[in-house]
């Protein structure tokens, strides 16, 4: 429930469905020292009667996870589980009139024929929610009860190509895309495979679902597009490399018009102005500038006479990739700075 804390101002009461994950160990870090929330309930079905410090010692908790009964006591709460989970549950909390906030792929997509051809799964055409991408969607953020987090690789593709396509002055004709992620270990999930075990990814680098991974609806969706009638030529090749987190993106655009890599960067600065979670660095990003951290950093790294561009973006995948951004979308939908809890 809802409760005034010092100066009027309102704490809510959150809970984690799917707390135990890498994705739901990061919520649980940054909600506890969140100062307008209370961490009601951590609910995790595989870890159910463990303490959450015996999973993740650096949890400062003596929380226990829980099993998830269908409790409804909570102002908030966030889901972080296997694709295809959440359906069955979101439903139940928006009648319940709760905030929800889904960091699986269940809501994204608002062509079922899309989602049932990259998720493998079904669902209805009203299975849909706000598409929670702060820098693009802001007013629909804060007018929601229930946001659909995006996945971590489409926010690295859609923050380094959006300027492009949903500027409102200076937008470009984009004809094609290439693109090329290495995700860390961690985007896999917390349980155990054998082919991301120390053994087999240690010094190793691998393409995997080139053409048909789950976030290439997402993407086209976010820039005004679709899988099922694109615009443009757009191929996503995503990889995963022997880091435990983090997501490194190199665009390579075909525009249709050439234009001068000053122009780009004043259009980015344009457009990401008021965001305080996009750094458009002028040197080459890294990994290691964004690990740990809510923001993504975006470098522009060339413009040819041809039209061709390249654009290298990198974030943290469990923070701006997943906790951090659904944290974000929360304060932005309770009209709190938006960086609360997050720098």
């Amino acid at each position: 429930m809802t409760v005034s804390v010092s100066g009027g101002s309102k704490k809510y009461s959150v809970s984690i469905i799917g707390a135990s994950g890498y994705s739901g160990a990061e919520l649980t870090r940054v909600l506890l020292r969140h100062p307008n929330v209370e961490l009601q309930a951590l609910y995790a079905f595989s870890q159910a009667g463990k303490p959450a410090s015996e999973l993740y010692p650096a949890l400062s908790t003596g929380m226990v996870y829980q099993n998830y009964g269908g409790e409804t006591e909570s102002d908030i709460y966030f889901l972080a589980l296997p694709h295809g989970e959440a359906l069955a549950l979101v439903p139940e909390l928006l009648k319940a009139g709760k905030m929800v906030i889904d960091l699986s792929g269940d809501f994204r997509l608002k062509n079922p024929d899309e989602h049932a051809a990259f998720y493998k799964q079904s669902k209805s055409a009203d299975a849909v929610m706000t598409y929670g991408a702060p820098e693009l969607f802001r007013q629909e953020i804060t007018a929601s009860r229930s946001i659909s987090n995006p996945g971590c690789f489409a926010t690295s593709i859609t923050l380094g190509l959006a300027p492009l396509f949903l500027a409102q002055e200076g937008a470009r004709v984009v004809t094609a895309v290439n693109c090329t992620s290495v995700s860390g270990i961690s985007g896999a999930g917390r349980s155990s495979k054998i082919e991301l075990s120390f053994s087999e990814m240690s010094e190793n680098v691998r393409a995997y679902k080139v053409g048909e991974h789950q976030h290439t609806p997402e993407i086209l969706q976010a820039l005004g597009s679709s899988a099922t009638s694109p615009s443009f030529d757009f191929t996503f090749t995503p990889m995963i490399g022997a880091l435990v987190r983090g997501i490194y993106t190199i665009l390579n655009v075909r525009l249709e018009e050439p234009v001068k890599i000053d122009e780009l960067k004043q259009l980015y600065k344009s457009f990401y102005g008021n965001a305080p979670f996009v750094r458009l660095r002028d040197s080459m990003t890294e990994v290691r500038h964004v690990a740990h951290t809510n923001f993504c950093d975006i470098h522009i790294a060339h413009a040819a006479d041809q039209g061709s561009v390249v654009i290298v973006t990198a974030l943290d995948n469990l923070l701006k990739g997943a906790a951090g951004q659904a944290v974000q979308n929360m304060n932005i939908m309770l009209g709190l700075d938006e960086s609360t809890a997050l720098l």
